[in-house]
């Protein structure tokens, strides 16, 4: 009996040895073979663009609030190369003329690249509204007039109107200065100078407009009015009774953001850290400057590459523009994609420029994304000064002062706040993971 017990023990333990080695075995293969599975990250400029700047409303200081003969306003604005100010205010003293300069507005910087400054009163024209027909210009102008059987299109009133009666240039009537203020800021400064001229007039409430120019080319070219064409949006309250309310709600709609992103940089990684960057720490001097400033990523790519933990690298370029622009009228916005092959533990980094800013970039917070989570992580991207280069409007930045000196500063990487003292940012960047 006692044979028979030890063969029965010993086939018991070595069942449960052999059981032991299985689940040893099953226990190596869930732990030490890594699970790779695909994520496909994309990520889409989902701003919807503004093809203005600013935009505002001026007007006197006494009751009417018009601008009479002898007195002066000011107008403060941002505005970067290339682009250009328009406004409107009406010539007080007569049906439905007004004053403006020609199209795309004042120019604001020379081919050089320095401010302007200075008188710019050449720049203004004066223009018939087309709406009403034209009395002989002065105190005694019955308002609003008589309609135009057949309303004509926008006219500049060059010496003479339709009707005969007579006007002096619009410089001499009106005096417009330019000054430079630092940092993408101007003023301009109109002085009513039409006291004791045969066109003597007071000058209404107005509004004013700066347009983006992306790559030196002005998106709104037109912004208040079309030399030969209707009258719209609103003009016609100002030239016939110098009220700006409906224009200044028709420009507000067209101001706002456009900006494009930059090539995005992708990394895989593992670790506790991002890889590239930490908020409260200066640039590292990798390639992260050259991202933030000009949207270059290939160079922080190339270092990343040797990082330890760094798994894989990429730089997402839009296929037809390179750059991720904005959603501009019915064309949606640039979009990027990769798939990635991840496993459990690791995490996700991104990076683009803030591409109408000195030195601004997007990045995952933190750590970066859990590469294994699903659907929109927008949430966890926010907007960054690199710290290198000195902040200005964005949309309106310039990269030199007046004497041709760098911008450069040294700060550490913050998160910029929103609002901001600039302006107030929509969504921009949207990043999925499926």
């Amino acid at each position: 009996m006692s044979s028979i017990k030890k063969i029965r023990q010993t086939a018991t333990y070595a069942l449960c040895f052999g059981c032991g080695i299985a689940m040893l075995a099953s226990c190596s293969d869930d732990d030490m073979i890594p699970q790779v599975q695909s994520n496909t990250i994309t990520i889409e400029n989902v701003l919807d663009a503004k093809p203005l700047v600013e935009s505002g409303t001026f007007m006197g200081t006494g009751t009417p609030p018009v601008i009479f003969p002898g007195q002066s306003i000011s107008i403060e604005f941002y505005a970067g190369a290339g682009q250009a100010l328009s406004f409107a205010t009406m010539y007080g003293w007569s049906n439905d003329l007004f004053f403006a300069p020609e199209n795309p507005g004042i120019t604001l910087y020379k081919a050089d690249g320095t401010p302007v400054t200075g008188d710019v009163s050449a720049q203004i024209k004066l223009w018939d509204n087309g709406t009403r027909v034209n009395q002989a210009p002065g105190i005694n102008v019955v308002h609003p007039g008589t309609a135009e059987p057949s309303p004509g299109n926008i006219t500049e009133v060059n010496g003479t109107d339709a009707q005969g009666n007579m006007y002096l240039p619009a410089s001499q009537l009106m005096k417009a200065t330019l000054s430079y203020q630092g940092d993408s800021k101007f003023k301009l400064t109109i002085e009513n100078k039409s006291g004791g001229t045969a066109n003597e007039t007071p000058f209404s409430p107005g509004v004013w407009t700066v347009s983006y120019a992306p790559g030196g080319d002005i998106l709104e070219k037109m912004p208040i009015y079309t030399k030969g064409k209707p009258t719209a949006n609103g003009l016609t309250n100002i030239a016939e009774m110098g009220d700006n309310a409906m224009m200044s709600a028709h420009l507000r709609g067209m101001t706002g953001i456009f900006t494009p992103l930059s090539p995005v940089l992708v990394v895989v990684y593992k670790g506790n850290e991002n890889p590239f960057y930490k908020v409260g720490e200066k640039d590292r001097a990798e390639g992260l400057s050259d991202l933030a400033q000009t949207g270059n990523a290939d160079i922080l790519a190339a270092k990343l590459q040797s990082k330890s933990g760094v798994k894989k690298v990429y730089v997402l370029k839009e296929s037809v523009s390179t750059v991720l622009l904005p959603k501009i009228g019915n064309a949606n916005g640039g979009k990027v994609m990769q798939q990635l092959d991840i496993e459990k533990g690791d995490r996700i980094a991104i990076a683009t420029m803030y591409g109408l800013s000195n030195d601004w970039f997007y990045a995952t917070k933190g750590n970066g994304i859990d590469a294994t989570r699903k659907g929109d992580v927008s949430d966890e991207v926010s907007l960054y000064d690199n710290g290198t280069k000195r902040d200005q409007y964005p949309g309106a930045n310039i990269r030199i002062d007046l004497s041709g000196m760098s911008l450069g500063e040294s700060k550490s990487i913050q998160e910029v706040p929103n609002p901001n003292v600039f302006t107030t940012l929509p969504q921009i960047v949207k990043v999925t993971l499926n």
